[in-house]
């Protein structure tokens, strides 16, 4: 399912803005493109386009037939979005309200938010992927290369080569481990940046060329995608020199052409990652024997992690700071989803980028703040809500630093849980036996018997070692003891008198 503030989310700023927000969780599953001379405006679930309305009253009477249709929002021109009667009516009738920009047709808007609404109704399905485009991209490598009669590579903003014409035997080798390599060589992005060619291609429209370069790197001319002001990626062709104006203007031309193809790659990829997510969560939530598996996981045995970022991140943006990284260390496929809060990630129990011992050694090689607590081993779907449960528990114990870091799993810290389990569970304000009779004490005469008590139980048979932690002489500790088995009726040869205080004492210390 995709609702209309998910759609635009997806899509992007370039093209949409959204003005008002309606309901939020109505299902878009078709566009309907709306004819002012017509009443029809579409069925529950249709985002309706307003093409051909006049002016403002035309739009709120669209927008209040909309609404009463119980379509799941109406997109219109900028101008007209933002007339206040026309937002008077969307927020009166809780009606999400749309902004296109002026210069996109509504063709291409047809077709774009079709393409992603397919794909988010059938996310697995070859036939509502991103194939067909694709395919449409080496096409428009093509027509690229046949304008300027010269090898093209299609890339977007990060140098990532999404398609390329034929005839690239007669280019460079550079050009040719960038086709080999999905992606523009590091060193020759480091050539191009010294250049100024990745600043330039950020902050303008026009095509320029590129001259030759160090180990027979060709001219090249390049030609910025840009959709509504946001730079998505660039056209590269291999040329021997300077190419006529008549040329870059007809490139300049399908640069637009392609930038709606950007977008809607751009847009099902978000889809298809925002599925895949609430796939994931659902199944980490509570695992149901009724509903099938549909999430893609790696092979068993599995691990659920907590995993923790610097201060300063939120969730979305910790879910993609743990995406981007996992990608950049070789993780294909990241199976993360953020639940309560947290970020959660399944690994596999193996070896290699995706499992725990991959993580581990990632986690401590980042950021300080960084962190990775890991569930127990899951053997199948109905054991990843308590893998789950546990990685959530110790990551907290870990932030906290009750739990040793960064990277930690259960059976690492089994007696850190089970005690702080038993603590959390007792109610200090309804403490009985001797240690509410010292607590008393130390409050009413301003001594610390308990803090003397706890280092005494904490080193057993070593007074030497207790008394050094309390910074008091031994002879000095034995006395306090005397003192404290005077005011308190305590048996400390009993093991379990000594186990329950000290649970009773953690307890306090953790109130405090």
């Amino acid at each position: 399912m995709i609702t209309a503030p998910d759609l635009i989310a997806a899509v992007g700023p370039a093209l949409f803005e959204m003005v008002v927000t309606g309901k939020g969780d109505s299902e878009v599953r078709d566009v309907f493109l709306a004819d002012p001379q017509e009443a029809a405006t579409g069925q529950p679930g249709d985002l309706v386009l307003g093409l051909g309305l006049r002016d403002a009253e035309d739009a709120v009477e669209l927008v209040e037939r909309c609404a009463a249709s119980s379509a799941s929002g109406v997109v219109l021109r900028t101008a007209l979005a933002h007339e206040p009667t026309v937002l008077t009516a969307a927020e009166k009738t809780r009606l999400t309200l749309v902004a296109l920009q002026p210069s996109v047709t509504w063709a291409h808007v047809v077709w774009l938010m079709r393409g992603v609404i397919d794909r988010a109704a059938a996310p697995d399905s070859p036939a509502a992927g991103d194939a067909g485009v694709h395919q449409e991209l080496f096409a428009l490598a093509d027509a690229a290369a046949a304008i300027v009669d010269a090898p093209v590579t299609i890339e977007d903003n990060q140098s990532r080569v999404l398609a390329y014409s034929s005839g690239q035997d007669f280019t460079d080798p550079t050009r040719v481990s960038t086709i080999v390599g999905r992606r523009v060589p590091a060193e020759v992005i480091a050539h191009f940046r010294a250049r100024g060619i990745f600043r330039r291609l950020a902050r303008s429209s026009e095509p320029f060329l590129v001259p030759d370069g160090p180990n027979g790197i060709r001219p090249r001319l390049v030609v910025p995608v840009r959709a509504g002001g946001e730079w998505l990626g660039s056209i590269w062709a291999v040329v021997d020199g300077p190419v006529s104006d008549a040329v870059t203007a007809e490139l300049s031309n399908a640069a637009s052409v392609l930038a709606l193809h950007l977008l809607r790659l751009r847009a099902q990829a978000d889809v298809a990652r925002r599925s895949a997510i609430d796939r994931l969560r659902t199944i980490l939530r509570q695992f149901s024997p009724d509903s099938p598996v549909d999430v893609r996981l790696p092979r068993q045995p599995w691990r659920v992690v907590a995993l923790g970022s610097p201060d300063g991140y939120d969730v979305p943006q910790q879910l993609d700071l743990w995406e981007s990284t996992g990608r950049r260390h070789g993780w294909s496929e990241p199976q993360l989803a953020d639940l309560d809060g947290t970020v959660l990630a399944v690994v596999t129990d193996t070896d290699g980028p995706g499992s725990w011992n991959w993580l581990q050694k990632l986690v401590q090689e980042q950021a300080p703040g960084t962190y990775a607590a890991a569930g127990g081993p899951a053997r199948g779907p109905a054991d990843l809500p308590s893998s789950r449960a546990e990685a959530v528990e110790l990551l907290g114990l870990v932030r906290r630093g009750v739990a040793p870091g960064p990277a930690l799993r259960v059976e690492e810290a089994w007696h850190v849980l089970t005690v702080h389990r038993a603590v959390t569970s007792l109610d200090t304000t309804k403490l009985d036996g001797p240690l509410a009779t010292l607590l008393r004490h130390d409050i009413d005469h301003d001594t610390g018997y308990v803090e003397t008590l706890q280092a005494w139980l904490d080193y057993p048979g070593q007074p030497q070692r207790a008394a050094r932690e309390l910074h008091l002489h031994t002879n000095t500790l034995r006395h306090r003891m005397k003192r404290i088995g005077e005011i308190a009726e305590l048996d400390l040869s009993d093991p379990r008198e000594r186990l329950a205080l000290q649970l009773q004492i953690a307890a306090v210390r953790t109130e405090h």
